[in-house]
């Protein structure tokens, strides 16, 4: 039944478990850990290069695979097991990073790709459990729960991996490199443990067309991706809102795993970086839940624009950063807006596609999120290189150094951008009318 509290809480429990991978792993030290301990003695520009083409490598692998397997759990009711798989393969890749020896960096990134495409592919399976926990009544606040979940639960580990790496001599460990090695194996536990009550406490919907053995189920899945993907044509609101979203929650996970590499590339001392992170999981928990409530009252779709408008500013706010302290106030900005943006955008969808697909649909919804991923980090990145000559600018009193980094950040905003006006598009009520032909 929907609305199970034990339930909803054992489904909110895995954003608190793998949360921990993007903050401790993806967000915070393995960007710092890339460039000083696996990557040392490289350009700083060449560096955030190399992060930016490990994100989209990882992103592009999810973006293939996703829809197919959506369909195929779909049909073999076997998204809990889809689940398992990715949230096995991330766990072990993230464990086995303790174990990469300084200079060996194309051994650290391969294990970063293969940890990252185990924590977004187990994210399409858990995001399609969710109609199956919430109903459509509570299912904004349901998803803003597990995000929410998720910057606490996260933050919290990413917290006492951050006192093991400022004072390891408090936990008895040799020192700060020894420290960020075994915060990698405590992602890794923390993950796993904290997994537990989604298998055993939230029961996946189950539909007369989707009882097939795995055989069977992969030919019928293959079958339904096709024939999806040819329907999707006549879900007119769906493809717009993928279209939208493809845009602009680019811009939004861009800055989330490249965040501590462009502080790093602007000289920014590592541990305030390491805090800077530290204020958005914190601000981020309070902002996810003040977004349900905000959705509650204004709707959903005016919610997200308000969310864009807030990353756009911030994009550009984030060209002109020179100071620490300018670091930390984007910080508590993308806080209040990062984690209600996604909660809103995966429950927003949920009222647009079909029940018995949602596996598949939500496949579509990470593959045009990640294939997102793929330009996003790269085109920062290229955009960095072409302009790594760029001359330094005055402003007043104020010299800009690092043009090309700054200048990678704002091309960023021309997402947030697009993304925005194509979201003007979508008429919600226009896609719950159009599920209705599939049924």
């Amino acid at each position: 039944m929907l609305d199970q509290k034990k339930s909803i809480w054992s489904w909110a429990m895995y954003d608190w478990a793998n949360s921990a991978f993007a903050t401790t792993v993806m967000a915070g030290f393995f960007p710092v850990f890339f460039s000083q301990y696996w990557s040392a003695g490289v350009a700083n520009v060449d560096t955030t290069a190399r992060l930016g083409f490990a994100n989209s490598i990882a992103s592009l692998v999810v973006a293939l695979i996703a829809p197919i397997l959506g369909a195929i759990a779909d049909k073999g009711t076997a998204k809990k097991k889809f689940l398992f798989t990715f949230a096995f393969l991330g766990i072990v890749m993230t464990g086995g990073m303790f174990m990469v020896q300084q200079g060996q960096w194309q051994i650290a990134a391969f294990m970063y790709v293969i940890a990252t495409i185990g924590f977004s592919g187990g994210n399409i399976f858990y995001d399609s459990l969710l109609p199956g926990v919430a109903s459509e009544k509570k299912i904004d606040h349901v998803s803003s729960l597990g995000f929410a979940m998720g910057y606490i639960g996260g933050g919290i580990l990413f917290l006492i991996n951050v006192l093991m790496y400022l004072k390891p001599e408090m936990f008895g460990i040799a020192d700060g490199t020894t420290a960020i090695k075994i915060a990698f194996l405590s992602v890794a536990v923390w993950w796993a443990v904290f997994s537990i009550p989604v298998f055993l406490f939230v029961k996946e919907p189950k539909f007369e067309d989707a009882q097939l053995k795995l055989g069977a189920a992969v030919k019928a899945g293959w079958k339904q991706f096709i024939g999806t993907f040819k329907e999707i044509r006549h879900l007119k609101v769906v493809g717009m809102f993928l279209l939208a979203y493809w845009f602009y929650i680019d811009g939004v996970d861009t800055i989330i795993r490249m965040a501590i590499s462009i502080g790093t590339a602007l000289d920014f001392d590592p541990s305030s970086l390491i805090v800077a992170l530290l204020i958005v999981q914190f601000v981020a928990f309070g902002g996810s839940l003040l977004y349900s409530l905000m959705a509650r009252k204004i709707g959903a779709k005016p919610s997200l624009y308000i969310g864009i408008a807030g990353y756009a500013v911030i994009t550009m706010v984030g060209f002109f950063m020179n100071q620490v302290w300018h670091f930390y106030a984007l910080a508590v900005a993308i806080g209040l807006f990062q984690g209600g943006i996604q909660a809103i955008s995966r429950s927003l969808y949920s009222r647009i596609i079909p029940k018995n697909k949602a596996a598949e649909f939500y496949g579509f919804f990470n593959l045009l999120g990640k294939f997102a991923a793929v330009i996003g980090p790269s085109l920062m990145g290229v955009i960095a290189l072409l302009t790594r000559n760029a001359r330094d600018v005055t402003i007043g009193s104020t010299t800009l150094e690092n043009m090309g980094i700054r200048y990678g950040v704002l091309s960023i905003l021309a997402l947030f951008l697009i993304g925005g006006l194509l979201l003007r598009k979508v008429d919600i009520e226009e896609g719950k009318e159009q599920v209705k032909y599939l049924k």
